[in-house]
């Protein structure tokens, strides 16, 4: 064996062993830390933005916004918001559009690059009733019926298979009930279109019940993933599933640790922002776009973007950076016979997403490489919208959170709700 191999294998022993001794110590401090976070965050003088939800952020610029809880068939609370501009009560555009957000993410998300620029400011000033939703396990879907996610490990047994299969099926129907439609408009990001390509293969009756899908870099296949940072990490949390596990460490990335809160305190200064925080984040997803983000922004993703998720999600990541196809959560063989009938697991029938389907990416994403958007797109069978960003530094993360969305993705993603949607004037009684 050569001396470069060795030497290797030992770098991903020591990285597995740092990460794992890691997690282990920030899940002991997270249980042992229980202070006033708000009161602490309001006297060290945090910016009022990141001290709000998503109704509180709605309201401060002028927006109507309401909460309600989804019930999942499954047991699980999720919190869905509607956000409206208060100029548009009397021409509000039809059907409902329904947001979904990515991995480590909530519906926060789509407010962190501030007004006339967020997508959901965006979508509301353009007179759309938009409702954003939440999938299990993010600060804003960590309740369940009978399950405490604190003291039952079963709470964490889902990944995007079971998100897919009852998180977007069961927003779909609240959404579509409450507004007594039968159909709806659907954007998702990342983990967000991923998702509902899952439901789509296990559900394809809600195919029906959307009228279009705007996938925002859309994650399945991750076969291509150039970004070593994110392939180390969840390549690690893959092959350390079973003894992360048995250290009782299910959640992982939740928003309120300590480490989270010490990396929002941190990055909320600006002296710090741009050299710690800027660079971090395109360490981690390995491709830079200087300039894109502004600071106010930088504060506001590192105070949503822990925002909770399972292991066992992260894991099945870890397990699709090494897969041909767009599959379900590999048990083992064994297992996999007893839950599939089969000793891998299955493919999903990406065929069967039968809706028309916008795809919007960006050259330069090292997490959804171009090459897994060309799988993907292969594999559709009514995609009508196909549009790489014109911007060659245009990354993964800037889909959310670029203060140039409003003159990139913006334009795109108006024109296509546009054609499926309608405008209807209400008149006074």
């Amino acid at each position: 064996m050569s001396v470069t191999v060795m030497l290797f294998k030992r770098n991903i022993a020591l990285d597995t062993l740092i990460l794992v001794v890691v997690l282990i110590i920030v899940n002991i401090i997270r249980r042992q830390f229980n202070s006033n976070s708000l009161e602490i965050k309001r006297f060290l003088g945090y910016d009022s933005d990141l001290l709000l939800n998503f109704t509180q952020l709605a309201n401060k610029y002028g927006y109507s916004s309401e909460e309600h809880t989804v019930v999942t068939e499954d047991g699980y609370l999720l919190k869905v918001f509607r956000i409206k501009n208060k100029k548009c009560e009397a021409r509000v555009k039809q059907p409902p559009l329904l947001l979904m957000h990515g991995v480590l993410q909530s519906s926060d998300a789509w407010f962190d690059a501030s007004p006339g620029t967020g997508l959901a400011y965006l979508l509301a000033d353009e007179c759309f009733d938009a409702w954003v939703g939440n999938q299990r396990g993010n600060y804003y879907a960590r309740r369940h019926l009978t399950l405490n996610p604190d003291k039952d490990s079963s709470f964490w047994d889902f990944s995007v298979d079971q998100i897919g299969y009852y998180d977007v099926p069961a927003t779909i129907d609240y959404v579509l009930s409450n507004m007594r439609v039968k159909k709806l408009n659907y954007i998702g990001y990342s983990q967000g279109a991923g998702t509902f390509f899952v439901m789509c293969s296990e559900r394809p009756e809600y195919c029906k019940k959307t009228s279009l899908l705007i996938g925002l870099s859309p994650a399945t296949r991750l076969k291509h993933t150039k970004s070593k940072p994110f392939r180390s990490i969840l390549n690690i949390l893959s092959t350390c599933e079973g003894l992360l596990a048995q250290l009782k460490i299910n959640e992982l990335f939740a928003k309120e640790s300590f480490l989270q809160v010490l990396v929002e305190f941190i990055c909320q200064i600006r002296l710090f922002s741009e050299p710690l925080c800027e660079n971090f984040l395109y360490g981690f997803v390995d491709s830079s776009h200087p300039g894109s983000i502004t600071h106010e922004t930088l504060s506001m993703l590192y105070s949503h973007i822990a925002g909770g998720t399972s292991l066992r999600n992260m894991a099945r990541y870890g397990q699709s950076l090494n897969a041909d196809d767009f599959q379900k959560y590999d048990f083992g063989e064994t297992v996999n016979v007893v839950k599939y009938g089969s000793k891998k697991p299955p493919g999903y029938n990406l065929s069967s997403v039968s809706l028309p389907v916008v795809i919007i990416y960006g050259a330069n994403d090292h997490l959804v490489d171009t090459k897994d958007i060309s799988w993907l797109v292969d594999k559709l069978p009514n995609v009508i919208g196909l549009e790489e960003v014109a911007d060659p530094l245009w990354n993964h993360l800037d889909t959310m959170f670029s203060q140039h969305i409003n003159k990139t993705i913006w334009p795109t993603v108006n024109r296509y709700l546009k054609r499926f949607s309608e405008t209807y004037m209400k008149t006074k009684s």
